[in-house]
């Protein structure tokens, strides 16, 4: 019987019409829903109802137990991107599904945005920016980044990259990471350091954790009241690994210098959003890892994962077995 491979949330679209999808009917049969609706839970239930493997693109799309329960074929959830923070996990592990990734396909290209959005706040790009286009001509004193100290949260593939380009500008950088793994650390050319110690020194402060249960709120407001006065935080992340009210607070009091944030509590974000109202920082709308070279890469990289499980040899597995029978 040929496999039912369905993707529910190609809005907007990415998926269809390209190389990727090619490749995945090759494999099966496929349905790809390219309409708003995926970010409702009656309606991916709906969507997924008869799939056996589902490609999911999105992360407003919530593979919470209802929903899984409404799929009672669905053995393989294969994620585009690398966050799994929207399936519940252990959802999928008692129903003996298999969840996959694409991580490190993206690292590079979200590394470069960080580093993107930690010279625009430093520089003050987009208030000189606009103030130039105003017919002003404005000056002050902008931050230089050589010889400073970047403090980076996560040792992933984003985290070692972001370590790269920090040792590239001169920068001195400690490493935070919870196996406290002093020797890839310092393989990178950053020093791993206790997270208090990081968060005191660090003239910029750089997250690439994953969101789990316990990294939620992990910049509390303890430990963002510990960051050194005027330092800058830059997050291509998880929105909801910083404490959002706690932030405001540190933005509001110019405890914090200034934020790059590509990620948030929202998303979209709201038009009376009061991040908007800060001079001090520069937001991104989620789109990081959206170069051209990282979509492509990333598709093919996610439907090989359904190729790889569908012949009995799953790759990229982040809960699940990685020998299955052939489906």
């Amino acid at each position: 019987m040929s496999a039912h491979i369905v993707v529910p949330d190609d809005f907007p679209s990415v998926f269809s019409g390209t190389a990727a999808e090619q490749r995945a009917r090759e494999l099966g049969t496929l349905t790809i829903h390219s309409e708003r609706g995926a970010d409702q839970e009656v309606e991916l239930a709906r969507r997924i109802a008869t799939a056996d493997a589902v490609l999911a693109l999105r992360a407003y799309s919530h593979f919470t137990p209802p929903v899984l329960d409404a799929a009672p074929r669905l053995r393989l959830i294969s994620l585009w991107g690398t966050g799994t923070d929207s399936v519940d996990l252990d959802a999928c592990r008692r129903r003996g599904i298999t969840v996959t990734n694409t991580a490190g396909v993206n690292a590079h290209a979200v590394a470069e945005h960080a580093l993107a959005l930690m010279l625009a706040v430093a520089r003050r790009i987009p208030s000189l920016d606009a103030g130039v286009r105003a017919g002003e001509w404005p000056r002050g004193r902008l931050i230089g980044l050589e010889g400073k100290t970047l403090g980076v949260i996560g040792l992933g593939a984003t985290g070692r990259r972001m370590t790269a380009i920090g040792v590239t500008l001169g920068m001195r950088v400690l490493i935070y990471t919870a196996t406290d793994d002093a020797g890839r650390a310092a393989a990178q050319g950053g020093t791993a350091v206790p997270i208090d110690q990081l968060l005191r020194e660090s003239d910029v402060v750089s997250l690439h954790l994953r969101l789990t249960t316990e990294t939620d709120g992990f910049l509390n407001r303890e430990r963002l009241r510990m960051m050194k006065r005027g330092a800058i935080l830059i997050n291509t992340a998880r929105g909801k690994l910083v404490d959002r009210d706690a932030l405001l607070d540190a933005l509001k009091t110019d405890r914090l210098g200034g934020a790059g944030l590509d990620v948030f509590h929202d998303e979209p974000l709201p038009p009376d959003d009061p991040l908007l109202e800060f001079s001090n920082t520069v937001l991104t709308p989620h789109n990081a890892g959206a170069t051209q070279e990282v979509i492509e890469a990333g598709l093919q990289r996610a439907v090989e994962n359904v190729e790889r499980y569908l012949r009995g040899e799953p790759s990229n597995v982040v809960v699940g077995a990685t020998t299955v029978p052939p489906i």
